[in-house]
Formats: C-alpha cells, structure tokens, sequence
C-alpha cells in the first residue's frame, strides 16, 4: 500500500512546509489555490486546523467566506503566522485576528468591517481595497512604508516615473481607507499619522521640481500638515534664535548707542549683549514694537523678515493648535 500522499507547499527555509494530506494538485484543502474555501464548515475547519498546528503561511483563501473567523491569539502567547497568504476578497467580516501575522499577505479588497486586527502585524501587505469599517485598528503594524510604498520607490530610482505615480496612487488611496476608519472609531492621533501619509502620497505624485510639491513639502515640513504643532514651536525658536544672532553681528541701536559685537569687550559684556539681541528678536518676532531698540544698516532687513514670518507663523500656529485640540 503507497504512503499517503502530504502537501507540496514549502518555503525555502526547511521549517515553513506543510504536512497534512495532499489532494489531486499535490496540495492540501488549505494550501491549493484552485479549491474556493466558500462551503459553511471552511469557518470552523480552518480554526480547527490553524488549533491542530497546521502550516497558516502560505494559505490559499482567495474569495474565501470566513465570517465571525476566530484566530485570536490566547494570551501571552504568538499570534498565528499567515505571512504570504492570499485572502483576496475574502469575507473576514467580524474575525477576530488579534496578533496574527499578515506579513505580506495579499489583502486585496477583502472584508474586514468589524474585525479585531488589534497588533495584528500587516508588514508589506496588500491592503488595497480593503472594508475597515468598524475595525479595531489600535497597534496594527504596517511597518516603514506600505507594499505599494516601497515598490513605488524603487520604480523612482529605476526612472519609470510612471509606475511610481500609480503605485503612490494606490498607497495614498489605502492610508485615505485607514484614515476614514480611524476616525470612525475616535481613533484621532492615529488617524492624525495617517493623514500625514496619505498627503505624502499625494505629493510624491507632483513633478519633482512643481510648485505644488515644492508647497507641500514646506507645510510637512512647517507643521506636519497640521498634525504636529511642536514643529511649529520649534521653527519659531530656531528662527528668533538666529535672528539674535544676525542682530548680534549687524548691531543694532539702544538709548543712541550701537551694541554690536566687540572682538575687545569681556566674554560677560559679549553675553549681555546677546542676551539684549534675543530679547530685541522676541520683541520684533511677535510684532510687539516697544522701539525701545531699533535696527540699523542690514538688521533693518533681517528685522522685516523676521516681523513677517513671525506674524504668520504665530497665525499657523494657532490653527494648527485648535485644530489638533478640538478633534
């Protein structure tokens, strides 16, 4: 009597192979990508074998119907390994997936409204298309950059302009999916990172050299479109910072009398000196005025620049702050 035929599926490290019983393909019901696992029981025959510790990587559950899945990790122990299954338009609705690993599994357009994907680890997966509403999304790890992401640099460095700005299409579309559903759970910090990525997208879109790009990159840089006020503070100290210091150089008049550095004066004449600067440079970046100094030669310019960003940068501020605040 010939030995029972065991599945084919295996990876190139020895450990990733699977040894259930093989059909007519040379693969076993989970693995064989030419079964549809639609059938009633495939929801509680899949929980039963990922149970029995049968090989999850690798698993073929295209269109599968999986409803109410519960893969749920016990705890204090690993989730279960899913890594490069593909569950394209696979019905997950309401599965409970806590801590499963999805690391680049296609999720292309499946269902997961309502599911638990709390860290669950989706590392180059496609999620593209993906239902989240309703799903728990808190410590869901996407690593670095998306799938479509990184192929997407990569077909920058190669010069096929085109292919990028499609897959940086795709990744803005998926973090525009991610942020809709953060927002619907109240999720608001979480949903404040992946607008972020999502106008990233967006901009790496634009031609390199284009004044929208260009524009789009000062407000991430300025505020983190709106989402990171600190940056604001930040630039704000950085610029009266240096503005002291160009008063420092340039000089500036007090009571008639010209305070610039003095290569003669003692080291605490020089601190106090500066220290005047930074208080003239607070006072001219906040628009007060007190005129009790005042700039001469080429601090008359650095003083208007520094009054005009400075009027605008408190403004941005403001709306950057509220915003954040109130959502």
């Amino acid at each position: 009597m010939s030995a029972e035929l065991r599945c084919c599926y295996q990876e190139e490290d020895p450990q990733h192979c699977c040894h259930a019983p093989a059909g007519p393909s040379g693969l076993c019901y989970w693995h064989d990508p030419t079964i549809c696992k639609d059938k009633a029981e495939d929801k509680t025959a899949l929980e039963q074998y990922a149970r029995a510790g049968g090989q999850m990587r690798g698993l073929a559950l295209k269109r599968a119907q999986l409803a109410g899945l519960n893969l749920a990790a016990a705890p204090g122990q690993s989730g279960f390994d899913l890594s490069f299954s593909d569950l394209y338009r696979a019905n997950l609705q309401g599965a409970h997936l806590y801590k499963v690993n999805l690391t680049q599994a296609n999720l292309m357009k499946a269902d997961l409204r309502d599911a638990n994907v709390h860290w669950v680890k989706a590392e180059q997966a496609n999620l593209l298309g993906v239902k989240w509403a309703g799903a728990r999304l808190e410590n869901m790890q996407l690593g670095k950059t998306l799938r479509q992401e990184a192929i997407a640099q990569q077909a920058v460095k190669a010069g096929d302009l085109a292919l990028a700005r499609d897959y940086f299409e795709q990744s803005e579309e998926i973090y525009r999916d991610l942020r809709k559903a953060a927002e619907h759970e109240g999720l608001f910090v979480l949903s404040g990172l992946y607008i972020q990525q999502e106008l990233r997208m967006r901009r790496f879109q634009y031609p390199k050299f284009s004044q929208k790009r260009f524009l789009s990159k000062l407000i991430d840089v300025f505020c983190g479109y709106g989402e990171e006020p600190i940056r604001v503070v930040l630039f704000s100290l950085l610029l009266i910072f240096c503005c002291a210091i160009a008063y420092f150089f340039l000089g500036v008049v007090s009571a008639g009398t010209m305070l610039q550095f003095n290569p003669q004066a003692s080291w605490l004449e020089q601190l106090q000196l500066f220290g005047t600067c930074l208080y003239y440079s607070v006072v001219t970046f906040t628009t007060l005025g007190y005129g009790d100094i005042t700039p001469v030669g080429l601090s008359r310019l650095v003083a208007a620049v520094e009054a005009f960003t400075g009027s605008f940068t408190i403004a941005l501020f403001v709306v950057v702050f509220v915003k954040k605040m109130t959502r």
